[in-house]
């Protein structure tokens, strides 16, 4: 999965490539927002982690991996 995070007060967001499912980062979105002063760990596939305060998170995009041709064809 692809997970794009939109931060208050930064210009660009942070893009993060994940072994997790949809379900588990949203759940994890979830919980970090439950608690006071919560943080959302995402664990990138060269197993480094991200963490990012919930209360700043903006927006979350999760993006499936799809196989994307390449040339022409489809």
């Amino acid at each position: 999965m692809q997970v794009r995070i939109g931060v208050q007060s930064m210009p660009k967001e942070l893009v993060v490539e994940t072994a997790e499912s949809a379900d588990e980062i949203e759940k994890s979105l979830a919980n970090a927002l439950a608690v006071d002063n919560g943080v959302l760990v995402l664990r990138d596939r060269r197993a480094g982690r991200v963490l990012v305060p919930a209360r700043s998170v903006g927006y979350l995009e999760i993006v499936d991996d799809e196989q994307r041709s390449v040339g022409f064809g489809t």
